[in-house]
């Protein structure tokens, strides 16, 4: 837990200071250089922070369908409580994307929002996790609210990468990464068109963020089962 926390907290500091700090040149001469990414300038360094959320959110989704599968295979509520607490940490790191994404596209499009392809798939994410908590909020029966929101995570959860990963390559669209993009063929983006010291910043940040998510859904787990025990002694 400690490592976890103390990891994800140190990692994604030496991110936000070198994403940040490091100067960008037109002829970089070492390490502690950025070279300038042609249509991208100050703005590449949005690329630590946009797209691993991005993977944040998708990864969270997928561990609320894990733990939603493993509430139908043995109705244990603590299956339920993990897989709403990754679903809920998902929801977050889906609105940070969403955030920083328009925030880029303000610079680079010259609007937040432009109904791009990805745009429109990361919002229809918002939608449908916004649903899911709506409907548990609508439900009284424990049983009966665990278990159609185990069914309906598996469902959400399978669409997510679908809508991160897939439909934005299948359409044009102005996001880089999209269909007829010649400089990225990647679901995100290329990882190639990065210089080496930006690759290595950018898989520093995956990981940090992969650590924060992580901690966060521990302490997250521990106060939904303290929720869950105070209802059952108020009840």
């Amino acid at each position: 837990m400690k490592f976890v926390k103390y990891g994800s907290l140190g990692i994604i500091s030496i991110v936000v200071l070198a994403g940040l700090g490091i100067p960008l040149s037109p002829s970089p001469q070492g390490w502690l250089e950025f070279p300038i990414i042609p249509g991208l300038e100050d703005k590449a360094r949005n690329l630590f922070f946009h797209v691993p959320m991005a993977w944040t959110s998708v990864l969270a989704f997928l561990v609320s369908t894990y733990f939603g599968f493993r509430y139908l295979r043995t109705k244990e509520i603590d299956y339920d409580l993990k897989s709403v607490s990754a679903a809920g940490l998902g929801l977050l790191f889906c609105i940070l994307a969403t955030v920083t994404g328009a925030l880029w596209a303000r610079f680079n499009w010259g609007s937040f929002w432009n109904w791009d392809p990805r745009q429109t798939s990361i919002f229809i994410l918002l939608l449908i996790y916004g649903a899911y908590f709506a409907l548990r909020s609508a439900i009284e029966s424990e049983e009966k609210r665990a278990s159609l929101s185990a069914v309906y995570s598996i469902i959400g959860g399978l669409t997510a990468p679908f809508f991160i990963f897939v439909m934005p390559r299948m359409m044009a669209g102005l996001h880089p990464g999209a269909k007829g993009d010649p400089s990225g063929k990647g679901p995100l983006f290329e990882a190639k068109m990065l210089a080496p010291n930006m690759r290595v910043l950018f898989y520093l940040s995956l990981i940090g963020f992969t650590l924060l998510f992580i901690w966060m859904l521990q302490m997250r787990i521990r106060t939904a089962r303290l929720d869950y025990e105070s209802s059952l002694e108020q009840s």
